[in-house]
């Protein structure tokens, strides 16, 4: 079987943290893909809001998600801090990636859990298109 390989940007200029909830835990006893969406999400909005922006107003546009892949290295259990590392990359006319790594914290050492990479687009919800990516948004995020 061919597994997903996700190169990973040697720089990320945002992180944060999260503890895992009860009501993250699926029926295996560890957190499901499902959430680890809602938590790169969660990631995705506080670094949007670090640079001033919103996953529905980057700019004067929004952003919608046009796929998504996912490494996955170890389980995310009850009661873990995971620190999530966000960075933007491969910009484009149209959209740009954004690359999480999510490293369980243990102390002074952490551990990659996860990767995941999301192709955002910036798209206008009102005309429902896409639409082109503000050079602002470039600037800012691409940490050139």
């Amino acid at each position: 079987m061919n597994r997903i390989k996700i190169e990973l940007p040697l720089d990320f200029h945002f992180s944060t943290t999260i503890q895992i909830r009860v009501t993250d835990l699926n029926y295996g006893g560890h957190v499901g893909n499902d959430t680890f969406l809602s938590i790169i999400q969660e990631a995705r909005q506080q670094f949007l809001l670090s640079n001033g922006y919103e996953e529905l107003s980057i700019a004067g546009v929004g952003l919608i998600m046009a796929d998504v892949a996912i490494e996955f290295k170890k389980e995310l259990n009850y009661g873990d801090t995971v620190k999530i590392s966000v960075a933007a990359k491969d910009f484009d006319k149209l959209g740009f990636d954004l690359f999480y790594k999510l490293e369980i914290i243990n102390g002074l050492e952490t551990q990659v859990t996860g990767k995941a990479k999301t192709g955002m687009l910036c798209y206008d919800y009102t005309e429902k298109k896409k639409v082109i990516v503000p050079q602002e948004v470039i600037k800012k995020l691409s940490y050139l």
